[in-house]
């Protein structure tokens, strides 16, 4: 049986696990880069060549377990894989100790999961970190392109944007008033993340496009912008989200295979178990 990381058995069962995570290999709607459909595997293989000992919270974030809960493979049209992705989020929210986390896939892949968790969840904020402002109606003929993954967000839910770098003019009407953190003004203030906090409540899901980060450290995505965010300051805005507020859930997406893809799949594993150490920590010290 394959496992998250190729962590023991005993710490990759439902029953033993306080992390669940998902994968969908979908890349239907992507309009340039192709190959985020391949952004799983590779990631899963980065996670079994990573050292599994966090040196920054001193902890090991597996041994809480990570039940790796198959693939959603739906991809007949973008309508359905979305479906699929929210009935199998919601399935998956019935189990209420635990953490629910998605790795696409290309970002379309997160209209569903934010839509089965906004439906659980009241007062829920969606923080994205992301190149792009995503918040089209429609693109293409379709509500679940990847150009639309967080419209829906931004009309149910507290959406905040950080590391937007590109868009088009339709969407300015849609972007969160004072809640959109331009990757340009970000570079030119030291108290970005601090802002950032301020405007992030309550229950949190996490959805994190890699284009985020700069391409100079995150290469292998769909369509990589200049200017991004780096690493540490990443994980301190994450840290400290973790640490004021209620993480529900959170999706990883947009690695795309390319002949140099390791350093981004790397990073993705990095980030994913970052991220896990820093939802334990913060839990035990509450």
């Amino acid at each position: 049986m394959r496992t998250y990381a190729d962590i023991p058995e005993e710490n990759s069962t439902l029953e033993n696990s306080k992390v669940i995570l998902v994968t969908v290999p979908y890349d239907g709607t992507s309009t340039w880069g192709k190959g985020a459909d391949k952004g799983p595997e590779l990631f899963l293989d980065a996670s079994e060549n990573m050292e599994l000992y966090d040196i920054e919270t001193g902890a090991e974030p597996y041994l809480e377990g990570v039940y790796l809960a198959g693939e959603i493979t739906e991809d007949s049209t973008p309508e359905a894989m979305t479906e699929a992705v929210y009935q199998k989020t919601k399935e998956l929210l019935q189990h209420d100790d635990k953490l629910f986390t998605l790795f696409g896939g290309e970002h379309s892949v997160s209209i569903g999961s934010i839509r089965a968790v906004g439906e659980k969840f009241e007062n829920l904020t969606v923080l994205q970190l992301d190149a792009h402002t995503d918040l089209r109606p429609d693109f293409h003929g379709s509500t679940s392109n990847h150009a639309c993954a967080v419209y829906e967000a931004s009309q149910k839910h507290n959406l905040v944007q950080v590391g937007i770098r590109s868009m088009d003019a339709e969407e300015m009407q849609y972007v969160p008033k004072d809640q959109c953190f331009w990757a340009h003004e970000i570079h030119k203030n030291p108290n970005w993340i601090d802002d950032v906090l301020a405007k992030v409540e309550g229950n949190v899901y996490i959805t994190i496009d890699l284009d985020a980060f700069d391409p100079s450290i995150a290469p292998s995505t769909g369509t990589p912008e200049p200017g991004g965010l780096q690493w540490y300051p990443t994980l301190e805005l994450l840290k400290k989200v973790f640490e004021k507020c209620n993480v529900v859930a959170f999706d990883i997406v947009e690695l795309m295979d390319s002949p140099m893809v390791k350093p981004t799949a790397f990073l993705a594993a990095k980030l994913y178990y970052k991220m896990l150490a820093y939802y334990h920590t913060a839990k035990k010290a509450q």
